[in-house]
């Protein structure tokens, strides 16, 4: 008897602690994306701890009990980009011939800037200690870079460095577009003269 009451204890814990679990995720969950919601509207600018706070009407110390600091919870914000752009260019990447994946992929990746400006600042432009190609990058960046990667592979030229190249030509496309020093009009011959360029590159 003894037993069946300490098992039934037991497993009353365990649901207890999965419930908890559930809700702490839910709350972080919440706090990212409103996180999101006040940059797409207002700027990375508004997006404090006591705004977020009055928006989701969680205290401060709760917001504090899931990230550090409000640098945290941008980080957490570019990594939830960083889970989304990745398979966007591995669709793009595996979906018709080879030949045009450079192509799908540059149009992926633009389209994803386009789209998603405030998270692609985050991810990209704001001045975050989320560290890029050394040993403690997050899986979630290594595993969008990687679809950059296996776009060269098989070439004379190290494929990471002509992905650096590629990407950071995207990335220069993408920025000068979004604050206008580049005219929209030439997107299209702009993406066509760098897809010939790197599917050129050996």
């Amino acid at each position: 008897m003894l037993e069946y009451v300490a098992m039934v204890r037991e497993e009353a814990g365990d649901r207890i602690a999965r419930r908890k679990a559930r809700d702490r995720e839910a709350r972080r969950e919440r706090i990212v994306g409103a996180a999101r919601r006040i940059a797409e509207h207002e700027g990375w600018a508004s997006v404090t701890v006591r705004r977020l706070s009055d928006e989701i009407a969680y205290s401060q110390p709760v917001l504090y009990s899931h990230f550090e600091s409000r640098e945290g919870i941008l980080a957490a914000v570019a990594l939830e980009g960083f889970r989304e752009l990745g398979p966007a260019l591995e669709k793009a990447r595996s979906s018709g011939s080879r030949g045009k994946a450079i192509e799908r992929v540059a149009g992926a990746y633009l389209k994803f800037a386009e789209s998603s400006p405030a998270l692609y600042e985050v991810m990209f432009t704001l001045g975050l200690t989320v560290p890029f190609g050394d040993a403690a990058t997050p899986v979630e960046l290594r595993s969008a870079f990687s679809k950059l990667v296996q776009l060269f592979e098989g070439r004379k030229a190290k494929p990471e460095i002509v992905a650096e190249l590629f990407w950071a030509s995207l990335h220069g496309i993408a920025e000068l577009t979004r604050t206008r020093r580049f005219p929209p009009a030439w997107q299209k011959e702009r993406l066509r003269v760098l897809v010939a360029l790197f599917t050129r590159l050996q």
